[in-house]
């Protein structure tokens, strides 16, 4: 320990990888790290979900009405 700061080694399997930003909390008695995504990663991880949603879109499986997610099988009385 040096000038009042301290060093944690993390385990290969649960590290964030060379060059992550991390934030720090305190709760309680236990201290969370959880790894600040940068701009690219989360228009990589957006841009991503939105070709997988649209290939599901494009396919040609029909879902039963029970089976529907809400948000885009909107009811639509009338139709």
């Amino acid at each position: 320990m040096s000038g009042n700061s301290e060093a944690v080694r993390l385990p290969k399997g649960i590290g964030f990888g060379p060059g992550s930003q991390v934030r720090i909390e305190r709760e309680g008695n236990r201290v969370v790290l959880t790894c600040i995504e940068s701009e690219a990663d989360r228009w990589q991880r957006d841009a991503t979900k939105l070709l997988d949603d649209l290939r599901r879109l494009r396919s040609r499986e029909v879902v039963e009405r029970d089976r529907r997610d809400p948000d885009w099988w909107p009811e639509r009385p009338g139709l």
